[in-house]
C-alpha cells in the first residue's frame, strides 16, 4: 500500500510566511493539470493507494473541471482502496455551495482548511485572502455537502499576539466542532517575505505558554494529541500524515512533489515551467537519493518521535537499538523520554525540546 500526494502550487496571492513551492501564474493551471495527468501515465504505478492528499499551494484554486480531470486520471492509473482517505486543502473563501457539493461528488471525504487565525488584522498581516467570518461559513457548506472530516490549521506566535489573543483563536476553532486541528508556531523561514521584513520571532517563554494552553484546552475538550502539532477527535487522525510518520511509501505528483520507497527518496523539480516542459517531452524531472542504513535510521527517529506512540524499538536492528537507547538514557533520566511497551516516546516535558532530543539521537 502507498499514499498519493499531488502538489498544486497555485495561489491567488502569496502569504508572507510560506516556504512551500508556489506560484501565482494561474494562467498555467490547465497545462499543469495536463502535465500531472501525463506524469501519472508515465509512472503507471498501479499501486494500491490507501490515502490521497491534494496539497499546495491552494488546491481550491483549481476549477471543478480540472479537479475532475485529475481524479479521473488518478483512478485510471492507480488502484484506490474503497475506504481511502481523500483529502484536499482549501482556502475558506473558495468554498461556495457549488464548490463544496462538487468536492463531495468527486469522492473527497476530508478537507483541510487554512484558517490560521480568527483575527482579521492578523489575517491581513499574513496576506491571507479570507476573513474570519468566512471560516464558519465554509465549514457549514462542507457539512451540508456531506463532508464530515474537517481539519483546521491554526498559527500562533504572531508579533504582538498575547496569550489571551491565542486563547480566543482556540475557542473560535473549538466552537466549530471540527474533527481535526493542526497548530504551528509562526516560523520565520529564510527566503520568505516575513524573513525579509525583519520580523523577530516570539520569545521562547511565550511560545511555550501558548503551546501548553493549546494542549490543555484541546485535550480537556476530548481531542487526542497524537502528534506534536496535531490533534484529533477519536477516530479522526489524518491517515495520510500518520502514514508518513510510520514510513509507509508514497508517490508524489507535480512540481516539487516528493516520493519515498523505503530505500529511495526522489523529488520533482521545484519550477513549474521546467516541470511542464519536461513532462510534455515524456520525462519526469526528478532527482533521487538512495537511502543507506544510517539515513533510514535517522529518518525513523525524526518522524516516529513526533507521534504519541513514538519509536517502535523492535523495528531497529541490534546496532541501532543499542545506539538509540544509549543516547536516549540521559533524556529518560531527565524525564524527557519514556519507554513503554518497547516504544520510545516523548513525555509532555520532552515535547518542548523535541528538536534537540531528536538531533541527539541521530546516528552521526
Amino acid at each position: 500500500m502507498a499514499g498519493l500526494y499531488i502538489h498544486i502550487p497555485f495561489c491567488k496571492s502569496r502569504c508572507i510566511y510560506c516556504g512551500f513551492y508556489s506560484t501565482t501564474l494561474l494562467e498555467l493551471r490547465q497545462r499543469y493539470v495536463d502535465a500531472m495527468c501525463k506524469e501519472m501515465s508515465i509512472r503507471g504505478t498501479g499501486c494500491l493507494i490507501e490515502t490521497i492528499y491534494i496539497g499546495g499551494g491552494t488546491p481550491s484554486q483549481l476549477t471543478i473541471e480540472q479537479l475532475s480531470q485529475l481524479f479521473d486520471t488518478i483512478y485510471i492509473y492507480n488502484k484506490v482502496m474503497r475506504d481511502a482517505e481523500v483529502t484536499v486543502e482549501v482556502n475558506p473563501d473558495d468554498i461556495t455551495v457549488e464548490y463544496a457539493a462538487a468536492l463531495s461528488q468527486l469522492g473527497i471525504n476530508r478537507v483541510s482548511m487554512g484558517a490560521q487565525t480568527f483575527d482579521d488584522e492578523r489575517l491581513r498581516f499574513l496576506h491571507r485572502r479570507h476573513t474570519t467570518n468566512q471560516v464558519p461559513l465554509a465549514v457549514e457548506r462542507l457539512r451540508k455537502a456531506g463532508i464530515h472530516h474537517i481539519s483546521i490549521d491554526l498559527m500562533y506566535g504572531f508579533p504582538g499576539e498575547s496569550v489571551e489573543d491565542w486563547e480566543h483563536d482556540i475557542d473560535a476553532v473549538l466552537a466549530l466542532n471540527v474533527e481535526h486541528l493542526s497548530a504551528y508556531c509562526l516560523m520565520i523561514e529564510e527566503g520568505t517575505l516575513l524573513h525579509r521584513m525583519g520580523i523577530e520571532p516570539t520569545d521562547e517563554e511565550t511560545e511555550r505558554t501558548m503551546y501548553e494552553l493549546l494542549i490543555n484546552k484541546l485535550t480537556a475538550t476530548g481531542y487526542e494529541h497524537y502528534e506534536i502539532s496535531n490533534f484529533a477527535k477519536p477516530g479522526f487522525r489524518s491517515r495520510h500524515n500518520s502514514n508518513y510518520w510510520r514510513e509507509v511509501p508514497y508517490i508524489g505528483i507535480g512540481a516539487a512533489a516528493h516520493s519515498y520507497t523505503l530505500t529511495c527518496r526522489s523529488w520533482n523539480v521545484a519550477d513549474i515551467h521546467q516541470y511542464i516542459d519536461a513532462i510534455e517531452r515524456g520525462e519526469i524531472p526528478c532527482e533521487r537519493e538512495i537511502l543507506d542504513e544510517n539515513t533510514r535510521y535517522n529518518d525513523r527517529i525524526t518522524v516516529a518521535l513526533r507521534t504519541k506512540e513514538g519509536l517502535d524499538l523492535s523495528m531497529l536492528s541490534d546496532k541501532y537499538k543499542s545506539y538509540c537507547l544509549h543516547e536516549a538514557q540521559q533524556f529518560i533520566n531527565n524525564g524527557l523520554l519514556r519507554i513503554n511497551d518497547n516504544h520510545l516516546s516523548l513525555t509532555r516535558k520532552g515535547l518542548f525540546v523535541s528538536d534537540y532530543i531528536m538531533s541527539s539521537l541521530i546516528y552521526a
